[in-house]
């Protein structure tokens, strides 16, 4: 046979069984997904990515399972498209799972298939995208799962820290696979055509008796608002995808790295005066501190990370004279600003993705304390608050604070002063700041005055008057060193870019040796 022929031969064979993996299950089944309106595997990363840009790897891999019928159930890709590409010109490891392929289960070579991307985005220092449509563990494959399933966890555990990952749940994410999502440091989930739970409402039923909807136990609006385990929640397919785009804007390729200085056409020294109108000077009245936020960073362009999940707090990303920056502000127009278990959790993961990736920090202070009461003691809020103490501490990248109206007891650590390695903290001149606000600390420094004085009343308001012209002003704070600078609040985006500027190359000094922290649970 002529060689010409031979080789056409080898292709047509080639062609057909790419043409296998490209089809999956069948056209019925991808039909199925589309009137579900959703993206099938394939068309999510063409969206994703760079046109042109998509190499795939393991294309035709097939489970080697023959028991219950499996033998003629195989599917080239089995059930997950893997492979490399760039966004925006930057380098991605990616992989999306295939519903239309035994529902996306994972057996042992589909999970070794994710194994194998999430081993070369650590060892290439390069972000890492997952797109997950999996019914869970391939029931059919017994213990083979165990080298499937938990292989990404180690893989996902190892690359903590090191590279960006992003999880999107695009479908069923159900049983193990919605730990390996939990491992990765952020997950969109897209509104109602996508479910993430370990237990599905079935088994609930019969162990606990409850009933519960797909929708009400794992949807994107439970998670994104009650469990705080989704970041964003995404309207569609590319609403989703998107969201992964403008994430990825803000972080770095790797640990090593620092994110990309954004061009700036908005003057570093611009006055913010209209804060004074924004932030009511009286304690009493609340405002939006996403307002105040808006109006400090570049262009007003605010990327709120978990939006709609304990919103007394308020995180996110943006850019300052260029510096890609990470903002965790109270918000006083939700439960005073208190800080609460969910909160200091919202708060201290932060924190910690930040630093994790060079991103510096600042903190925008109006807070009240700790959220008292019986029901936040009895949930932890004691293991919970101290997680702030800690990710401030462990955190090495520049760190900047202002005080805009006030910061009492427990919560002056937790959002930022030197003593916990703040590098600079201001504050407004009608920020107070003291462990104890003046009325309790009147009642308790002139308890027996209280009690002989003619008028308690009239003492009371007095003595409260002298304490907080002596103790609660700026102006006592700075006297101590405690805060750098007292600011006009019109300054207030000049002074933290300034900050930012000359931090920029900051130098930590030697640690003790430690194999790695404990942080409290």
């Amino acid at each position: 046979m002529p060689l010409k022929k031979i080789w056409e031969k080898e292709l047509k064979k080639l062609h057909a069984r790419e043409n296998e993996a490209i089809q999956g299950s069948g056209q019925a089944r991808l039909k199925k997904l589309k009137e579900a309106g959703q993206l099938t595997a394939r068309e999510r990363i063409d969206y994703i990515l760079d046109k042109g840009s998509f190499v795939e790897l393991n294309m035709l891999a097939e489970h080697q399972c023959s028991d219950f019928g499996m033998d003629q159930k195989k599917f080239p890709g089995d059930g997950v498209v893997t492979g490399y590409g760039t966004i925006q010109g930057r380098k991605v490891f990616i992989y999306s799972e295939d519903a239309a392929v035994l529902g996306g289960s994972t057996g042992k070579t589909h999970g070794a298939k994710i194994h194998y991307i999430l081993r070369l985005a650590r060892e290439n220092m390069v972000p890492v995208i997952c797109l997950n449509a999996s019914a869970g563990a391939r029931i059919q494959e017994g213990m083979d799962n165990v080298y499937g399933i938990t292989g990404m966890f180690y893989q996902n555990s190892l690359n903590s820290g090191i590279v960006p990952q992003i999880a999107a749940i695009m479908g069923a994410c159900t049983g193990g696979a919605a730990y390996s999502a939990a491992l990765c440091d952020f997950i969109v989930q897209v509104e109602k055509t996508s479910h993430v739970f370990i237990t599905g409402p079935a088994v609930i039923k019969e162990v606990t008796g409850e009933s519960v909807t797909f929708e009400d136990l794992g949807g994107a609006k439970v998670h994104s608002t009650k469990s705080g385990v989704v970041h964003l929640a995404a309207r569609d397919d590319k609403h989703c995808l998107d969201l992964i785009k403008r994430l990825l804007d803000f972080l770095p390729q790797n640990n090593r790295d620092k994110p990309l200085r954004k061009a700036c056409t908005d003057p570093v020294d611009r006055e913010v005066a209209e804060l004074i109108d924004v932030v009511p000077i009286q304690q009493s009245k609340t405002y939006n501190i996403k307002d105040v936020i808006r109006i400090l960073v570049d262009d007003g362009d605010f990327f709120e990370i978990h939006p709609i999940f304990a919103t007394n707090m308020v995180v996110g990303f943006a850019s300052m004279g260029g510096h890609v920056v990470g903002i965790v502000a109270n918000n006083p127009r939700i439960m005073g600003g208190c800080l609460d278990i969910d909160a200091s959790d919202k708060a201290a993961r932060f924190i910690r993705t930040c630093d994790a990736f060079n991103i510096p920090l600042i903190s925008l202070v109006d807070v009240p304390g700790f959220l008292p009461g019986v029901r936040q003691e009895h949930g932890g809020i004691i293991r919970h608050g101290a997680k702030m103490l800690y990710a401030w501490t462990e955190a090495t990248v520049p760190k900047v604070s202002c005080i805009l109206r006030k910061m009492y007891g427990g919560a002056i650590p937790a959002m930022g002063v030197h003593q916990i390695g703040f590098d600079q903290v201001f504050a407004w001149p009608s920020a107070e700041m003291q462990m104890v606000g003046a009325e309790p600390s009147v009642k308790i420094l002139y308890r027996r005055e209280l009690e002989q004085a003619e008028d308690p009343s009239a003492f009371l308001e007095k003595k409260i008057a002298e304490y907080q012209e002596l103790y609660l002003t700026p102006y006592h704070s700075a006297s101590r060193s405690v805060i750098d600078a007292v600011i006009h609040p019109k300054d207030t985006r000049k002074m933290i870019i300034s900050a930012l500027t000359i931090l920029e190359n900051k130098a930590q000094p030697p640690r003790p040796f430690r194999k790695h922290g404990n942080i409290p649970l």
